[in-house]
């Protein structure tokens, strides 16, 4: 059914009408129709029943046609099923064998989302499929290496100018068993990523994975504004292959932004940046490469080789844990909100929080006391956050739908909340001081572990320093009875 339909949508793209948008898009984006045939590109009708009609004629029915991901089963009964994609640029997903197994469509106005692609089936799934794969597996063996991009025009781009050994995830970080194929067909992958935050992070989440793998793993910094597709259409394949020669250890690529951003000099830094590091070294499972990095951090951050192993021994790599979210029933958002914020509830400090803001809005001239002892950064939760600080900007002559107009639609609903408990107008001094305390308490306590991690990358005069810290919290931690409190602590 999905080649029945790719051949649908391919005539389309140049027979109809309707699709001359998708056929101007491809136009800007300088792609040919022998480029676009190749890759089998198509277009989904704004049309609601012409692919229906299309398959229907040709003896598919409604329940395979549902499977197969290209239409949608409303959840009203007797209602008429719906095509997933509708006046979209489509773009067919093979499988390593060239099965075409899914879709990816690409809005051509200024709709969202920019890419839809087809939801988990029988035979699609996208953390186990690499776009390009059925394409690019014999000459990634005989390059001995891949090129790893992120998006569908990419790899379409690099294809079109010779350079035939790429892929591209279907989200865009690797996972781990798309890493796992590529380890199959060579050892050295390059990383072609945005310079953008996204991209970075993406960067070095799959290079942890492709390390993992045991893969050598290098990155390409583009120049900036430019991605793979924009690069090649300006330098052509031996611009990009010039890239590749500068490209540069993705461990090493993490060590030039830290260094740059200042984060190896100051001694808080340097602890946060070791935290950065000691990933991508327990990732690493090659042994060799492990030990070049661990001294290529010790060398960076100017500590002893040995402090760094002790760091290793003491923490796991941590792999994120499958974790069954909640099932929310569908009712109205409130009610969503608030049993998500029940939950939120048991990080440490949050009872205290919530007693504070909902007493500070039933007693506003407290605002102002608590402004003296805490700040907006005390409070954890973003909607208790937003409350305080536009209490502390509009003062305690402000009415209730003043503030509500002031904060964002989440957050109104948390003070709406707040509000319906009267009691907490009732709260006396002692209370309220407590929960100050326990914030400020939890802030101590935070602060006087990232001291006790930070200490074995001090200097003699560092210590020092930080032990005058330590003695100076410690007292104030007894001060504001961080020892003693027992309402409110969760």
């Amino acid at each position: 059914i999905n080649a029945t339909a790719s051949a649908f949508f391919q005539k389309l793209l140049w027979d109809d009408r309707a699709a001359a948008p998708a056929r101007d898009y491809l136009a800007k984006r300088e792609i040919s129709r022998e480029t676009a045939d190749r890759f089998s590109l198509g277009f989904a009708p704004v049309d609601r029943a012409m692919l229906r009609d299309h398959l229907t004629a040709l003896g598919f029915d409604e329940r395979r046609m549902v499977d197969s991901g290209l239409f949608v089963k409303p959840e009203e009964e007797n209602s008429e099923i719906r095509p997933r994609f509708r006046g979209r640029l489509i773009i067919p997903i093979f499988d390593v064998l060239g099965r075409n197994v899914g879709f990816g469509g690409r809005v051509l106005d200024n709709g969202e989302p920019k890419y839809l692609n087809s939801p988990e089936t029988a035979i699609f799934g996208k953390g186990k499929l690499l776009y390009g794969l059925n394409w690019a597996k014999n000459s990634i063996r005989k390059d001995e290496r891949v090129l790893v991009v992120e998006g569908f025009f990419d790899v379409i781009r690099l294809m079109a100018a010779g350079i035939e050994s790429v892929v591209a995830p279907m989200g865009t970080a690797l996972t781990d068993a798309q890493a796992g194929i590529l380890k199959k067909y060579t050892r050295n992958a390059y990383l072609l990523y945005d310079s953008d935050q996204a991209g970075l992070k993406a960067t070095f989440r799959s290079g942890d994975e492709l390390l993992s793998q045991g893969m050598t793993v290098s990155v390409v910094t583009l120049p900036d504004g430019e991605d793979p597709d924009s690069y090649v259409s300006s330098h052509g394949a031996k611009g990009l292959e010039d890239q590749l020669a500068k490209s540069i250890d993705v461990f090493e690529r993490k060590i030039q932004i830290l260094d740059r951003a200042g984060w190896l000099s100051e001694l808080q830094k340097k602890r946060r940046s070791l935290d950065r590091l000691l990933p991508t070294i327990r990732a690493t499972a090659e042994p060799v490469m492990r030990d070049l990095y661990l001294g290529r951090a010790a060398e960076a951050l100017s500590v002893d080789k040995a402090v760094l192993l002790r760091e290793l021994s003491n923490t796991r790599r941590e792999r994120p844990r499958s974790v069954e979210e909640p099932k929310i029933p569908a009712r109205k958002v409130e009610d969503g909100r608030l049993r998500t914020r029940r939950v939120r509830y048991t990080a440490r400090g949050a009872s205290a929080e919530r007693e504070l803001v909902r007493s500070m809005l039933h007693r506003r001239a407290m605002v102002e006391s608590v402004a003296e002892r805490l700040g907006p950064e005390s409070f954890r939760d973003p909607d208790f956050r937003e409350i305080y600080e536009v209490l502390l900007q509009m003062g305690e002559d402000a009415d209730v739908l003043e503030v509500a107009g002031a904060l964002s639609d989440e957050a109104a609903v948390t003070m709406r909340d707040l509000l319906e408990d009267p009691e907490a107008g009732n709260m006396t001094e002692a209370p309220i001081d407590e929960c100050v305390g326990i914030l400020r308490a939890r802030e101590i306590e935070e602060r006087l572990k990232e001291i006790d991690r930070e200490s074995p990358l001090a200097s003699d005069k560092q210590k020092d320093e930080l032990l005058r810290e330590r003695t100076l919290l410690v007292k104030e931690f007894k001060q504001v009875g961080g020892t003693s409190f027992k309402a409110f602590r969760r």
